[in-house]
């Protein structure tokens, strides 16, 4: 069984907000009863009268020109009421406004297998899908890129013509301080070459969206996505419709982790569809589609040189870096920023640089994976301060208190750093893990390893440059008792729904019962800019709390007249407004909102954040800069099998500084879901497709929940949840983010742990027990002839 503890910094009355009533305290979701008992409503269970369903037409090529399409004998087969092309949606889009190169539907050119070419909507999915295989395209094949290395260095047939820098997508090169001086200078420098292979979201629930126009030609689309205001502003521009006559709902949404952060062809196709068919449309992605749609984590192939002093203080930290973006460019532009903007806490260097390049091939298009732009660089730093630390005889914890940042500091590339509670993660892992007694002492083949890590509590990077609010919160009382909280949120899945509901209910006094939460719905809440970049418990939570605050003047007020004494000394707690000094004088909740409505008529308010400015003053300084940064410590112990090969995970000790933790069930299963993900990484998950000069050359490998490996609960490791708590001044009640940080520190803590049992330093990921294998056998080699013996991959 797993096990959660928490580690308090600052609690009680000490507490700089004081005692909570609600925040802080162990309750579950607050529709955790309507997940569980199949109440909740995806987008899947939605059905619309006359509603059709739509089918894609996908390219079958990796790259390609369109000479022509004929979809006559489609349109022809009954059952069938409507077919578009790309010549009918022809705006370019993208999720950022500087790199628009997606179409809805290929106009001219395909760039990966499963490339959208055309669309139809019909009675059913097997008329739909019969419709497809009679439309008839002439393709002219193109030479196809699918090694990054081979795309960077040739530039005809350019995977997208006109772009001036070939086929690189992103390239940014950024050095702070004097890099080579201070790697010349070095007691210890390592360089080494490592590589993550590119994995995918596999979340359990596929794509799916709906299409419906009413009467009065508004367009209402119903769809799984994390970015409901993204999708509506781009619903706009490439329908050409004025915006507020579209209207985006997310219904519940069965996971995402990133995958579901951009807008898609099938959000845009059923709405072309259903307007040409003047019926609804619905299009839901068959698992295979899913893996092609993609959008996961990028590969990338690392070489890093890190140097330190004699004392084991780093000196610098030096990167380039080879990313392969696949097709388009998604969330690219900043993918290739947080490969190296994010990597400069917990430890401090004076001196860093890093080169990094993105690159189209022609694979399914990469996007932004939970912890995104980071993991993958993570794992190559956090295995060279290992490296460090045993060159120089030092324990890799020590190593890493040695060079640990401060609190209210700034990094290296200009990043202002608030609470940093790393070591106390360090602590905890390392008295919860008996690391003293177990580094190096375990018995052979069994070792343990140690990783660290910093993530972003948001972004003051808004993705199209405005003054708005990047948060906002609706909170109305009713003379019930009932607060209802209207959030353009997106919950998928990490519970971000109760996180408003506990910060209104704090604010008001209520018990979680008393607040009902609408969201993700643009007719009905104010504008939030999605799920990602672990922004919405602190920036919807910093408005949440903005809203309840102005409402709670309003109640104290009323109810200071009614009892006679001053506002101030009103309390609002647990269904109750109650005089501070005696506690007897009361009323409900109930009865405090109607004396509040009675004096200042409806009661509603608004509320909003914005980040406070941050990062350096330089092109990208603003990328990657957060109002506040969560801190990771792991810890795990592995098993290696010296026979096969085959590396067993036993336990991962995961600390987490969280700031306040706002719901603590909530934060112990984002870090255990988190560290999940990163061990399935390690040594399971890989999206690969079939290269060469082969018939397969640009099909999926492992398109389907069978193929594509995931842990069950028989690989899944023993995790054990510690929760740090440093009290972050941006965050609601000093609440930071614990979504995506806890993911980056497990794949290094295994491949540190890896060194610790058998010697030999992991670079390449997977660790298939082939690799690793191999490495024992180099390793051996070389120990018997006397060569160094740092492990061959």
């Amino acid at each position: 069984m797993n096990e959660r503890k928490s580690i308090n910094r600052t609690h009680g009355p000490d507490a700089p907000f004081g005692e909570f009533s609600r925040v802080g305290k162990r309750a579950r979701k607050v529709d955790s009863m309507a997940v569980a008992t199949g109440q909740a409503m995806y987008t899947d269970d939605i059905q619309l009268p006359r509603m059709l369903h739509g089918k894609f037409l996908r390219s079958p090529h990796a790259h390609a020109r369109i000479r022509s399409i004929d979809t006559s004998r489609a349109e022809a087969l009954p059952g069938v009421h409507a077919v578009v092309t790309g010549s009918e949606l022809p705006v370019a889009y993208g999720v950022i406004p500087w790199t628009e190169d997606e179409t809805a539907l290929a106009v001219d050119k395909v760039r990966f297998v499963g490339d959208e070419v055309a669309a139809v909507a019909a009675i059913d999915e097997d008329t739909a899908s019969a419709a497809v295989r009679l439309i008839d395209v002439d393709y002219e094949v193109l030479e196809p890129y699918f090694d990054p290395q081979d795309a960077l260095v040739h530039h005809e047939p350019a995977i997208h013509e006109g772009n001036r820098k070939g086929n690189i997508s992103k390239h940014v090169l950024l050095e702070f301080g004097g890099v080579d001086e201070a790697m010349a200078a070095s007691e210890v420098l390592i360089e080494d070459d490592y590589a993550f292979h590119g994995t995918a979201h596999a979340p359990i629930e596929p794509h799916c969206a709906i299409a419906r126009w009413s009467g009065d030609g508004v367009l209402t689309l119903w769809s799984s996505t994390q970015i409901p205001h993204y999708v509506h502003r781009l619903l706009a521009s490439v329908l050409g419709l004025p915006a507020h006559r579209i209207r985006v709902i997310q219904p519940y949404l069965g996971g995402a982790f990133g995958g579901k952060s951009d807008p898609f062809s099938h959000e845009f196709c059923v709405a072309l569809l259903a307007k040409k068919a003047g019926r609804p449309v619905k299009m839901l992605l068959t698992r295979e589609e899913t893996f092609y749609t993609h959008r996961g984590r990028h590969p990338m192939q690392m070489h890093f040189r890190t140097g330190c002093d004699a004392k084991g203080r780093i000196t610098a930290v030096d990167s380039k870096i080879l990313i392969d973006g696949g097709s388009y460019s998604s969330f690219g532009l900043v993918t290739t920023y947080y490969s190296g903007q994010l990597l400069c806490g917990p430890s401090d260097f004076p001196n860093y640089r890093f080169d990094s390049t993105r690159v189209f091939t022609n694979k399914p298009p990469c996007g932004p994976k939970r912890g995104h732009g980071s993991v993958q660089p993570r794992f190559a730093l956090e295995i060279q301060l290992d490296r460090m630390a045993t060159q120089l005889g030092l324990d890799p914890i020590e190593f890493r208190r040695i060079n640990c940042q401060s609190e209210n500091t700034q990094t290296v590339n200009g990043q202002t750093v608030t609470s940093n509670g790393f070591l106390q993660c360090l602590d905890a892992v390392e008295e919860a893990s008996g690391w003293k007694k177990k580094r190096g002492k375990l018995p052979p083949n069994r070792g343990i390893g140690i990783a660290g890590s910093m993530y972003i509590s948001g972004t003051n990077y808004c993705v199209y440059p405005n003054d708005m609010p990047q948060a906002g919160i609706l909170v109305k009382l009713d003379r019930s008792g009932l607060a209802t909280v209207f959030t353009g949120t997106s919950d998928i899945g990490q519970g971000c729904t109760s996180v408003m509901a506990t910060l209104v209910a704090e604010e008001l006094g209520l018990r979680l019962d008393q607040v009902r939460v609408v969201t993700s719905d643009s007719d009905l809440c104010p504008v939030d800019l999605g799920a990602y970049s672990s922004r919405i418990t602190l920036m919807a939570g910093n408005a949440a709390v903005d809203a309840g605050r102005k409402l709670r003047k309003q109640v104290q007020e009323a109810v200071a007249e009614k009892l006679e004494i001053a506002p101030g000394q009103v309390m609002l707690a647990d269904g109750f407004a109650f005089d501070r000094e005696d506690g007897d004088r009361r009323f409900t909740t109930q009865e405090a909102f109607q004396f509040a409505e009675a004096k200042f008529e409806t009661l509603s308010a608004s509320g909003s954040y914005n980040t406070p400015e941050r990062g350096g003053d330089y092109r990208g300084g603003t990328i990657g800069a957060s109002p506040a940064y969560s801190f990771t410590a792991h810890v795990a112990e592995v098993e290696v099998d010296p026979e096969t090969g085959d590396v067993h995970v036993h336990k991962l000790w995961i600390a987490h500084d969280c700031g306040r933790a706002i719901s603590p069930v909530q934060v112990e299963g984002q870090i255990e879901g988190s560290t999940y993900m990163g061990v399935a990484e390690v040594q399971l998950e890989h999206h690969e497709v079939y290269t060469g000069e082969t018939a397969e050359a640009g099909l999926h490998m492992r398109p389907s929940l069978l193929e594509y490996t995931l842990p069950t609960t028989l690989d899944t490791p023993e995790l054990e949840a510690l929760i740090v708590e440093s009290i972050d001044p941006e965050g609601p009640y000093g609440a930071k983010e614990a979504g995506e940080g806890p993911l980056h520190g497990s794949l290094p803590a295994v491949a540190n742990a890896i060194y610790d049992a058998c010697g030999i330093w992991m670079t390449k990921l997977p660790f298939t027990p082939g690799k690793v294998l191999a490495a024992l056998k180099a390793h051996q080699a070389a120990g018997s002839s006397g060569a160094p013996n740092e492990g061959a991959n």
